[in-house]
C-alpha cells in the first residue's frame, strides 16, 4: 500500500509517469523502506495506463463486493405440545445484546500510511 500511496502522491504532485527513483525518494522522505520488487511490480502494472481509468475500474470491482455485516434472521422455535412451551420459548427468541464499544481518545489514535 505504501508504494501505491507514493505513486499517487507523485502523480498528484504533477509527475504523470513517476519512476522507481521518484517513488523511492518519496518513501525515503517519510522514513519508509522502499521494496524494489513491489515498486517494479506496480510500475509494470500501470505502465501506459491512465490513472483515472484505473481508479474507475477499481471502483467498479469494489461495487460488487458486499460491504457490511450480514443480518441475523430470527429463528422460530417450535413449541412443545404442552401449554408452557410458548413461555419457555420467549427467552430463547430474545435479541442478543450489543457489545459495548470502548471509545478511544483522539489523541491516542495515530494513523501512519507508510507503516
Amino acid at each position: 500500500m505504501k508504494v501505491i500511496a507514493a505513486y499517487l502522491l507523485a502523480v498528484l504532485g504533477g509527475n504523470a509517469h513517476p519512476s522507481a527513483d521518484n517513488l523511492k525518494k518519496i518513501l525515503g522522505s517519510v522514513g519508509a523502506e522502499a521494496d524494489d520488487t513491489m515498486i517494479k511490480l506496480l510500475l509494470s502494472q500501470v505502465q501506459g495506463k491512465d490513472l483515472t481509468e484505473l481508479i474507475a475500474a477499481g471502483r467498479e470491482k469494489l461495487a460488487s463486493v458486499p460491504a457490511g455485516g450480514t443480518a441475523v434472521a430470527p429463528v422460530a422455535v417450535a413449541a412443545p405440545a404442552g401449554g408452557a412451551g410458548a413461555a419457555e420459548a420467549a427467552p430463547a427468541a430474545e435479541e442478543p445484546k450489543k457489545a459495548e464499544v470502548e471509545e478511544e481518545d483522539e489523541e491516542d489514535y495515530v494513523l501512519n500510511l507508510f507503516d
